[in-house]
């Protein structure tokens, strides 16, 4: 497996995975939110990471950096990571998390953080073994 950076080559192979990403989430998304996201990757805005398997994407994750005014510092925010189902369980989501911190580390920034459901239990077994859960919760609230 080889984690390297999106290339424009990657889109149809990428947006099939980012359709599978939103259907996990029962997220409605349209191809013209999908070029919006493209956009954001191909101008720098997000930055996206592939796992590639046998000349095949098999996942993606998407990161970018974010202000950290309490610590005066930066850090990374990983807004995306999937993997195909069929590839889960050899490793690309563990190499795909690895991907941004290196990123991290190069960079300077002082953490990488995500989100996921609570009920994403499958991607939780992988993220307690990388990380540490915090106490933080979430809240949305609509402008």
């Amino acid at each position: 497996m080889n984690i390297r950076k999106s290339t424009e080559a990657d889109r149809p192979e990428w947006e099939a995975l980012y359709a599978g990403y939103a259907a996990f989430y029962k997220v409605v998304q349209t191809v013209e939110m999908r070029d919006t996201v493209w956009g954001w990757i191909t101008t720098g805005k997000i930055e996206a990471r592939v796992a590639v398997q046998d000349s095949r994407l098999i996942g993606l994750a998407h990161f970018r950096s974010f202000l950290r005014p309490l610590s005066a510092s930066t850090g990374g925010y990983l807004d995306d990571l999937f993997v195909d189902p069929a590839a889960r369980g050899f490793g690309a989501a563990e190499a795909l998390i690895a991907a941004a911190r290196t990123e991290a580390a190069a960079r300077g920034w002082s953490v990488v953080r995500w989100i996921t459901s609570e009920d994403n239990h499958r991607a939780r077994s992988v993220y307690d073994k990388v990380a540490q859960k915090t106490a933080w919760v979430t809240y949305d609230v609509k402008p």
